[in-house]
């Protein structure tokens, strides 16, 4: 029987967008995501993990500094990391192809570092592996901040069988479609804009912003899904109602919402209402661009016909703190 594989991926251009430039996000340099992958690896190494690949990347290469690094000090490694065998393209391509690389070769999970936009990426080809993901990037809305050691050791915990599957759910997702066809898809949110052009990609003027799809609601997030936790309104809602659809503009409500790390601002909100699954929402016509969790990509022409349905087939992910509570009363942090 082969020994259980992790994946990792580490974008190491991820927490650099121009959020930095107009609030006070978080960076992220490669040297810090160097050090989370070293804990990441002791973590793995810790619950018995020897097989680890990793996405090749020619910016600083994170995953072979954090083991020249330990191989060279005190905490030497027995674990193997070898990187994927693939072409680097320094484009959200690699994230995709790794994931589908490492599905294939049957990984137990993957790691990645990275914003939303990196797991993303990663979703579009990872098939059923399971996702542990550690937030580096700007919204921390997908991934959360979470110390690399105890997702080391959940990742591998999991590889290896010792998780139960509570301790793993399916996150939902946001289709587009394109008069009829899906297009691109969303983990966090989906939004009109009336700029025209695409140009530097990241969602920071909410003036331009016309409407907004969430995959989900709930409070304490920051970016534009904080407007989704800022409407609950103490109605008793359903459960499978996990979405929801805000139009903005000139309106009676208006919401105070951590749009970006330290920018907090009112926000006027026409019209909101709450989605189930499988609701579909289509936008209002015009010219504009969609942007996908945070960033333009779609430009849009007067006659595009734009749709975003709510689905429940996004990637699974592990509850870190479900996971270790599970081996631990499994007996599996025992000797």
């Amino acid at each position: 029987m082969s020994q259980p594989l992790v994946g990792i991926i580490a974008n190491p251009a991820s927490g650099r967008d121009i959020r930095r430039l107009v609030a006070y996000g978080t960076v992220f340099d490669n040297n810090e995501k160097t050090a989370i992958v070293r804990r990441v690896l002791l973590g793995l190494e810790a619950v018995g993990i020897t097989r680890v690949a990793d996405m090749p990347e020619h910016d600083f290469g994170i995953v072979p500094r954090a083991l020249t690094f330990m191989s060279g000090g005190h905490q030497g490694l027995s674990l193997q990391a070898e990187p994927l065998p693939m072409p680097v393209l320094a484009t959200d391509a690699d994230s995709t192809r790794a994931a589908q690389i490492l599905a294939e070769m049957g990984a137990g999970c993957i790691i990645t570092l990275g914003g939303v936009g990196t797991n993303l990426a990663v979703a579009r080809g990872c098939g059923n592996v399971t996702l542990v993901p550690i937030s580096t990037g700007t919204n921390n809305v997908f991934p959360t901040f979470i110390e690399g050691t105890i997702a080391g050791m959940a990742a591998g915990l999991l590889a290896s069988g010792c998780v139960g599957t509570n301790a793993v759910r399916r996150a939902s997702r946001l289709a587009v479609l394109m008069d009829g066809e899906e297009k691109e898809s969303a983990l966090v949110d989906v939004v009109l804009s009336s700029v025209p052009f695409v140009g530097s990609r990241a969602i920071w003027d909410l003036s331009t912003v016309r409407e907004v799809v969430l995959a989900k609601v709930a409070p304490a997030t920051i970016g534009l899904s904080a407007l989704g936790g800022a409407l609950l309104n103490g109605t008793a809602e359903g459960a499978e109602q996990s979405g929801m659809h805000i139009l903005l503009g000139r309106g009676a409500l208006q919401v105070l919402v951590a749009l970006a790390p330290g920018l907090i601002e009112w926000v006027a909100v026409t019209e909101y209402k709450r989605l189930a699954i499988n609701d579909v929402v289509r936008f209002q016509p015009g010219t504009g661009t969609i942007a996908l969790d945070g960033e333009r990509e779609i430009e849009l022409s007067a006659t595009s016909v734009v749709e975003v349905r709510l689905c429940a087939d996004g990637p699974f992910v592990v509850d870190v703190p479900a996971a270790l509570e599970g081996a631990a009363l499994a007996g599996h942090l025992h000797r």
